[in-house]
Protein backbone atom coordinates (compact mmCIF):
# COMPACT_ATOMS: atom_id res chain seq x y z
CA UNK A 1 0.00 0.00 0.00
CA UNK A 2 2.80 2.50 0.91
CA UNK A 3 4.81 1.82 -1.76
CA UNK A 4 1.94 3.51 -4.32
CA UNK A 5 2.77 7.09 -2.27
CA UNK A 6 4.02 9.97 -4.36
CA UNK A 7 6.85 12.57 -3.32
CA UNK A 8 5.17 15.74 -2.00
CA UNK A 9 6.52 18.88 -3.06
CA UNK A 10 9.68 19.81 -0.69
CA UNK A 11 8.93 22.60 1.80
CA UNK A 12 11.09 25.20 0.76
CA UNK A 13 12.03 26.30 4.62
CA UNK A 14 12.47 23.07 5.95
CA UNK A 15 14.89 22.73 2.70
CA UNK A 16 16.60 26.21 3.54
CA UNK A 17 17.28 25.14 7.23
CA UNK A 18 18.97 22.17 6.42
CA UNK A 19 21.11 24.00 3.61
CA UNK A 20 22.12 26.57 6.80
CA UNK A 21 22.58 24.32 9.00
CA UNK A 22 25.43 22.08 6.22
CA UNK A 23 27.22 25.60 6.23
CA UNK A 24 30.10 25.78 7.94
CA UNK A 25 31.01 29.22 7.57
CA UNK A 26 31.02 31.20 11.14
CA UNK A 27 29.43 34.41 10.07
CA UNK A 28 26.86 33.02 7.99
CA UNK A 29 23.28 34.72 8.40
CA UNK A 30 20.16 33.31 8.94
CA UNK A 31 17.15 35.68 7.76
CA UNK A 32 14.76 32.08 7.26
CA UNK A 33 13.29 30.51 10.09
CA UNK A 34 10.63 32.92 11.19
CA UNK A 35 11.53 32.84 15.51
CA UNK A 36 12.10 35.98 17.14
CA UNK A 37 16.24 36.26 18.11
CA UNK A 38 18.16 38.51 20.37
CA UNK A 39 21.24 40.70 19.22
CA UNK A 40 23.03 37.32 19.86
CA UNK A 41 21.00 34.91 18.33
CA UNK A 42 19.06 33.21 21.26
CA UNK A 43 15.28 32.86 21.05
CA UNK A 44 15.03 33.58 25.14
CA UNK A 45 11.72 32.27 26.75
CA UNK A 46 10.23 34.98 28.35
CA UNK A 47 10.31 36.15 32.24
CA UNK A 48 7.13 35.75 32.49
CA UNK A 49 6.66 32.54 31.05
CA UNK A 50 9.53 31.04 33.30
CA UNK A 51 8.20 32.49 36.54
CA UNK A 52 4.50 30.44 35.07
CA UNK A 53 5.99 27.09 34.82
CA UNK A 54 7.29 27.34 38.10
CA UNK A 55 4.17 28.14 39.46
CA UNK A 56 2.84 24.93 37.50
CA UNK A 57 5.26 22.97 38.53
CA UNK A 58 4.20 23.31 41.81
CA UNK A 59 0.94 23.90 41.68
CA UNK A 60 -0.46 21.14 38.92
CA UNK A 61 -2.20 18.12 40.50
CA UNK A 62 -3.08 16.19 37.19
CA UNK A 63 -1.85 15.55 33.98
CA UNK A 64 -5.87 14.12 32.84
CA UNK A 65 -7.11 14.42 29.62
CA UNK A 66 -8.89 18.31 28.76
CA UNK A 67 -12.33 18.11 26.51
CA UNK A 68 -11.66 18.54 22.59
CA UNK A 69 -12.67 22.38 23.16
CA UNK A 70 -9.64 22.52 25.60
CA UNK A 71 -8.98 25.48 28.50
CA UNK A 72 -12.02 27.50 28.19
CA UNK A 73 -9.71 29.94 30.65
CA UNK A 74 -7.68 29.93 27.67
CA UNK A 75 -9.96 31.38 25.09
CA UNK A 76 -11.53 33.77 27.68
CA UNK A 77 -8.31 35.65 29.16
CA UNK A 78 -7.23 36.04 25.46
CA UNK A 79 -10.83 37.51 24.39
CA UNK A 80 -10.55 41.14 25.68
CA UNK A 81 -6.85 41.36 23.88
CA UNK A 82 -8.24 40.31 20.71
CA UNK A 83 -11.90 41.92 20.45
CA UNK A 84 -11.33 45.00 23.25
CA UNK A 85 -14.15 46.19 25.27
CA UNK A 86 -17.60 43.57 25.71
CA UNK A 87 -15.44 40.55 23.94
CA UNK A 88 -18.81 38.18 24.36
CA UNK A 89 -20.57 39.46 21.61
CA UNK A 90 -23.74 38.73 23.32
CA UNK A 91 -23.22 34.98 23.51
CA UNK A 92 -22.22 34.79 19.85
CA UNK A 93 -18.64 33.33 20.11
CA UNK A 94 -17.76 29.85 19.75
CA UNK A 95 -14.51 29.80 21.06
CA UNK A 96 -11.32 26.70 20.84
CA UNK A 97 -8.27 25.97 21.62
CA UNK A 98 -6.03 24.54 19.41
CA UNK A 99 -2.01 22.96 18.78
CA UNK A 100 -0.75 26.38 17.37
CA UNK A 101 -2.29 29.18 14.82
CA UNK A 102 -1.94 26.58 12.57
CA UNK A 103 -4.16 24.36 14.04
CA UNK A 104 -7.28 27.03 14.22
CA UNK A 105 -5.99 28.04 10.50
CA UNK A 106 -6.86 24.23 9.69
CA UNK A 107 -9.91 23.84 11.98
CA UNK A 108 -11.72 27.12 11.36
CA UNK A 109 -11.60 25.87 7.32
CA UNK A 110 -12.97 22.47 7.87
CA UNK A 111 -15.24 24.35 9.97
CA UNK A 112 -16.25 26.42 7.21
CA UNK A 113 -16.77 23.72 4.72
CA UNK A 114 -18.50 22.00 6.89
CA UNK A 115 -21.05 24.90 6.58
CA UNK A 116 -21.03 24.47 2.73
CA UNK A 117 -17.92 26.67 1.37
CA UNK A 118 -16.37 25.43 -1.50
CA UNK A 119 -13.78 28.87 -2.64
CA UNK A 120 -11.16 30.83 -0.77
CA UNK A 121 -9.64 33.88 -1.84
CA UNK A 122 -6.33 34.26 -0.49
CA UNK A 123 -4.01 36.87 -0.93
CA UNK A 124 -0.72 36.11 -2.62
CA UNK A 125 2.19 36.36 -1.29
CA UNK A 126 0.62 34.32 1.86
CA UNK A 127 1.83 32.17 4.66
CA UNK A 128 2.80 28.90 2.44
CA UNK A 129 0.98 27.18 4.36
CA UNK A 130 -2.41 28.88 4.02
CA UNK A 131 -2.64 27.63 0.51
CA UNK A 132 -1.71 24.20 1.47
CA UNK A 133 -4.20 23.77 3.77
CA UNK A 134 -6.65 24.48 1.55
CA UNK A 135 -5.79 22.63 -1.11
CA UNK A 136 -5.40 19.47 0.98
CA UNK A 137 -9.09 20.14 2.10
CA UNK A 138 -10.27 20.12 -1.08
CA UNK A 139 -10.97 24.06 -1.51
CA UNK A 140 -10.59 25.69 -4.10
CA UNK A 141 -7.66 28.73 -3.87
CA UNK A 142 -8.98 31.76 -5.58
CA UNK A 143 -5.54 34.20 -5.29
CA UNK A 144 -5.30 38.01 -6.16
CA UNK A 145 -1.98 40.20 -5.52
CA UNK A 146 -1.73 41.44 -1.98
CA UNK A 147 1.46 44.05 -2.45
CA UNK A 148 1.91 46.59 -5.08
CA UNK A 149 5.35 47.02 -6.32
CA UNK A 150 5.64 50.20 -4.31
CA UNK A 151 5.71 47.95 -0.81
CA UNK A 152 2.19 48.89 0.29
CA UNK A 153 -0.86 46.71 0.49
CA UNK A 154 -3.03 46.17 -2.41
CA UNK A 155 -6.73 47.69 -1.67
CA UNK A 156 -8.08 47.65 -4.73
CA UNK A 157 -7.29 44.00 -5.24
CA UNK A 158 -9.23 42.91 -1.50
CA UNK A 159 -12.14 45.15 -2.73
CA UNK A 160 -12.92 43.55 -5.84
CA UNK A 161 -12.24 40.36 -4.84
CA UNK A 162 -15.13 40.84 -1.95
CA UNK A 163 -17.53 43.01 -4.13
CA UNK A 164 -17.26 39.06 -6.31
CA UNK A 165 -16.95 36.93 -3.36
CA UNK A 166 -20.61 34.79 -3.38
CA UNK A 167 -22.34 34.11 0.01
CA UNK A 168 -20.20 31.38 1.86
CA UNK A 169 -17.35 31.88 0.24
CA UNK A 170 -14.10 33.27 2.79
CA UNK A 171 -12.09 35.90 2.31
CA UNK A 172 -8.43 35.30 4.31
CA UNK A 173 -6.94 38.11 5.72
CA UNK A 174 -4.09 38.88 7.95
CA UNK A 175 -4.89 40.65 10.62
CA UNK A 176 -1.92 42.47 11.57
CA UNK A 177 2.21 42.37 10.37
CA UNK A 178 1.26 40.53 7.37
CA UNK A 179 3.62 37.13 6.48
CA UNK A 180 5.40 37.40 4.37
CA UNK A 181 5.45 41.01 3.03
CA UNK A 182 4.68 43.00 5.78
CA UNK A 183 3.06 45.01 4.11
CA UNK A 184 -0.39 45.77 6.29
CA UNK A 185 -3.68 47.89 4.85
CA UNK A 186 -4.47 51.43 7.09
CA UNK A 187 -7.01 52.00 9.63
CA UNK A 188 -9.14 53.80 7.11
CA UNK A 189 -8.84 50.73 4.77
CA UNK A 190 -9.79 48.54 7.13
CA UNK A 191 -12.88 50.76 7.10
CA UNK A 192 -13.57 49.78 3.19
CA UNK A 193 -12.95 46.43 3.42
CA UNK A 194 -15.69 45.87 6.10
CA UNK A 195 -17.89 48.41 4.22
CA UNK A 196 -17.80 46.24 1.31
CA UNK A 197 -18.03 42.77 3.16
CA UNK A 198 -20.94 44.05 4.96
CA UNK A 199 -22.64 44.21 1.06
CA UNK A 200 -22.08 40.69 0.36
CA UNK A 201 -21.96 37.03 1.61
CA UNK A 202 -17.94 36.74 1.98
CA UNK A 203 -17.55 35.44 5.08
CA UNK A 204 -13.94 37.19 6.58
CA UNK A 205 -11.08 34.69 8.30
CA UNK A 206 -8.94 36.67 9.83
CA UNK A 207 -5.15 35.18 10.98
CA UNK A 208 -3.58 36.89 13.79
CA UNK A 209 -0.13 35.43 14.39
CA UNK A 210 1.72 38.46 15.11
CA UNK A 211 -0.15 40.61 17.25
CA UNK A 212 2.24 42.74 19.67
CA UNK A 213 4.93 42.50 16.92
CA UNK A 214 3.93 45.62 14.77
CA UNK A 215 2.50 48.86 16.70
CA UNK A 216 1.17 47.22 20.13
CA UNK A 217 -0.97 44.61 21.39
CA UNK A 218 -4.59 46.92 21.27
CA UNK A 219 -3.18 48.45 18.01
CA UNK A 220 -2.42 45.53 16.04
CA UNK A 221 -6.06 44.11 16.85
CA UNK A 222 -7.22 47.12 15.53
CA UNK A 223 -8.31 45.64 12.25
CA UNK A 224 -9.91 42.40 13.77
CA UNK A 225 -12.02 44.86 15.78
CA UNK A 226 -13.20 46.78 13.41
CA UNK A 227 -14.41 43.38 11.12
CA UNK A 228 -15.75 41.42 14.22
CA UNK A 229 -18.26 44.46 15.05
CA UNK A 230 -19.32 45.27 11.99
CA UNK A 231 -20.27 41.82 10.61
CA UNK A 232 -22.36 38.77 11.51
CA UNK A 233 -20.08 36.14 10.93
CA UNK A 234 -16.29 35.85 11.57
CA UNK A 235 -13.71 33.35 12.13
CA UNK A 236 -10.65 34.49 13.83
CA UNK A 237 -7.51 32.16 14.04
CA UNK A 238 -5.19 33.19 16.76
CA UNK A 239 -1.72 31.96 17.79
CA UNK A 240 0.68 32.29 21.49
CA UNK A 241 4.19 31.35 19.64
CA UNK A 242 5.29 34.45 19.26
CA UNK A 243 3.85 37.08 21.51
CA UNK A 244 4.45 34.63 24.19
CA UNK A 245 7.46 33.20 22.94
CA UNK A 246 6.09 29.61 23.26
CA UNK A 247 6.66 28.12 19.91
CA UNK A 248 7.13 24.50 20.40
CA UNK A 249 4.33 24.42 22.99
CA UNK A 250 1.74 25.01 20.14
CA UNK A 251 -0.93 27.63 21.94
CA UNK A 252 -3.30 28.61 19.33
CA UNK A 253 -7.17 29.49 19.44
CA UNK A 254 -9.81 29.64 17.01
CA UNK A 255 -12.97 31.97 17.30
CA UNK A 256 -16.12 32.05 15.51
CA UNK A 257 -18.37 35.01 15.85
CA UNK A 258 -21.92 33.55 14.73
CA UNK A 259 -24.98 35.35 13.42
CA UNK A 260 -27.10 34.85 16.89
CA UNK A 261 -27.09 33.62 19.70
CA UNK A 262 -29.16 30.27 19.31
CA UNK A 263 -26.19 29.46 16.22
CA UNK A 264 -23.87 29.63 19.11
CA UNK A 265 -24.55 25.77 20.53
CA UNK A 266 -24.54 24.46 17.48
CA UNK A 267 -21.15 25.90 15.71
CA UNK A 268 -19.52 24.92 19.38
CA UNK A 269 -20.94 21.21 19.10
CA UNK A 270 -19.38 21.25 15.64
CA UNK A 271 -15.99 22.65 16.47
CA UNK A 272 -15.44 20.10 19.27
CA UNK A 273 -16.72 17.12 16.63
CA UNK A 274 -13.48 18.29 14.09
CA UNK A 275 -11.37 18.33 17.10
CA UNK A 276 -12.42 14.88 18.22
CA UNK A 277 -11.84 13.62 14.62
CA UNK A 278 -8.83 15.23 13.95
CA UNK A 279 -6.46 14.87 17.46
CA UNK A 280 -9.55 14.54 20.11
CA UNK A 281 -7.74 16.65 22.79
CA UNK A 282 -5.56 19.54 22.41
CA UNK A 283 -1.71 20.14 24.42
CA UNK A 284 -2.17 21.78 27.75
CA UNK A 285 1.17 23.43 28.68
CA UNK A 286 1.47 26.45 26.48
CA UNK A 287 -2.32 27.05 26.70
CA UNK A 288 -2.06 26.86 30.73
CA UNK A 289 0.91 29.06 30.42
CA UNK A 290 -0.63 32.18 28.83
CA UNK A 291 -4.03 31.99 30.78
CA UNK A 292 -1.35 31.95 34.43
CA UNK A 293 -0.06 34.94 32.97
CA UNK A 294 -3.26 36.81 31.58
CA UNK A 295 -4.56 35.86 35.28
CA UNK A 296 -1.64 37.48 37.49
CA UNK A 297 -0.92 41.03 37.82
CA UNK A 298 2.90 40.68 38.12
CA UNK A 299 3.39 37.92 35.26
CA UNK A 300 1.35 39.91 32.94
CA UNK A 301 2.66 42.87 33.59
CA UNK A 302 6.35 41.30 32.76
CA UNK A 303 5.46 39.52 29.45
CA UNK A 304 3.78 42.96 28.57
CA UNK A 305 7.04 44.78 28.82
CA UNK A 306 9.05 41.62 27.36
CA UNK A 307 6.66 41.85 24.18
CA UNK A 308 6.66 45.64 23.93
CA UNK A 309 10.63 45.16 24.16
CA UNK A 310 10.60 42.95 21.18
CA UNK A 311 8.53 44.72 19.03
CA UNK A 312 10.52 47.71 19.49
CA UNK A 313 13.90 45.96 18.75
CA UNK A 314 12.31 44.86 15.29
CA UNK A 315 11.21 48.55 14.37
CA UNK A 316 15.00 50.01 15.45
CA UNK A 317 16.78 47.05 12.92
CA UNK A 318 13.80 48.17 10.23
CA UNK A 319 14.77 51.42 10.50
CA UNK A 320 18.29 50.73 10.78
CA UNK A 321 17.93 48.73 7.25
CA UNK A 322 16.45 51.08 5.76
CA UNK A 323 18.86 53.77 6.68
CA UNK A 324 21.56 51.69 5.56
CA UNK A 325 19.95 51.08 1.99
CA UNK A 326 19.35 54.81 1.70
CA UNK A 327 22.76 55.37 2.08
CA UNK A 328 24.44 52.89 -0.26
CA UNK A 329 21.94 53.16 -3.01
CA UNK A 330 21.66 57.08 -2.37
CA UNK A 331 17.50 56.21 -3.29
CA UNK A 332 14.95 55.79 -0.60
CA UNK A 333 13.35 53.06 -2.83
CA UNK A 334 13.82 50.66 0.17
CA UNK A 335 12.30 52.90 2.76
CA UNK A 336 8.97 50.84 2.47
CA UNK A 337 11.07 48.33 5.14
CA UNK A 338 10.46 50.96 7.93
CA UNK A 339 7.49 50.94 7.54
CA UNK A 340 6.38 47.74 7.18
CA UNK A 341 5.45 45.95 10.25
CA UNK A 342 6.20 42.50 12.14
CA UNK A 343 9.00 39.54 11.70
CA UNK A 344 8.98 39.72 7.56
CA UNK A 345 9.40 41.78 4.71
CA UNK A 346 10.00 41.04 0.95
CA UNK A 347 12.77 43.05 -0.69
CA UNK A 348 11.75 42.42 -3.91
CA UNK A 349 15.05 40.00 -4.62
CA UNK A 350 14.94 37.42 -7.91
CA UNK A 351 15.80 33.95 -6.66
CA UNK A 352 19.25 33.83 -8.47
CA UNK A 353 19.73 37.25 -6.41
CA UNK A 354 18.94 35.46 -3.57
CA UNK A 355 21.12 32.37 -4.43
CA UNK A 356 24.06 35.17 -4.97
CA UNK A 357 23.59 36.33 -1.35
CA UNK A 358 23.81 32.59 0.02
CA UNK A 359 27.08 31.82 -1.94
CA UNK A 360 28.94 35.05 -1.42
CA UNK A 361 28.08 36.41 1.80
CA UNK A 362 25.92 33.34 3.79
CA UNK A 363 22.79 35.22 3.95
CA UNK A 364 19.55 32.57 4.24
CA UNK A 365 16.23 33.91 2.80
CA UNK A 366 13.62 32.33 1.53
CA UNK A 367 13.56 32.48 -2.30
CA UNK A 368 11.03 35.02 -3.11
CA UNK A 369 13.64 37.28 -0.85
CA UNK A 370 11.33 37.47 2.47
CA UNK A 371 13.46 37.88 5.72
CA UNK A 372 12.77 37.72 9.36
CA UNK A 373 13.74 41.07 10.57
CA UNK A 374 14.27 39.37 13.92
CA UNK A 375 17.19 36.75 12.34
CA UNK A 376 19.44 40.45 12.42
CA UNK A 377 21.47 42.45 14.62
CA UNK A 378 23.69 45.98 14.99
CA UNK A 379 26.38 43.98 13.25
CA UNK A 380 24.53 41.88 10.30
CA UNK A 381 22.46 44.84 9.16
CA UNK A 382 25.35 46.44 7.50
CA UNK A 383 26.40 42.69 6.03
CA UNK A 384 23.12 42.46 4.21
CA UNK A 385 22.70 45.86 3.07
CA UNK A 386 26.12 45.88 1.24
CA UNK A 387 25.11 42.05 0.13
CA UNK A 388 21.48 43.25 -1.56
CA UNK A 389 23.31 46.25 -3.63
CA UNK A 390 26.16 43.68 -4.73
CA UNK A 391 23.59 41.06 -6.16
CA UNK A 392 21.59 43.85 -7.87
CA UNK A 393 18.48 44.22 -6.12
Amino acid sequence: MLDALQAQPADALLALIKLHAADPRDDKIDLGVGVYRTGDGATPVFKAIKGAEQRLVDEQDSKSYLGPEGDGGFVSGLMPYIFGGNPERGGRIAGMQTPGGTGAVRLALALAQKAGARRVHLGTPSWPNHAQIVSDLGLETVPFDHALPDGTANLDAVLRVIREGGEGELVLLHGCCHNPTGANLTQAQWGQVVAHLQKTGAVPLIDIAYQGFGDGLSQDAAATRLIAAGLPEVLIAASCSKNFGIYRERAGLLMTIVENSTSQPVTQSTLNFLNRQNYSFPPDHGARLVTMILNDAALRDDWQSELEDTRLAMLELREQLAAELRQRTNSDRFDFIARHRGMFSRIGATPAQVEAMRLDYGIYMVGDSRLNIAGLNAKTVPILAEAIVASGV
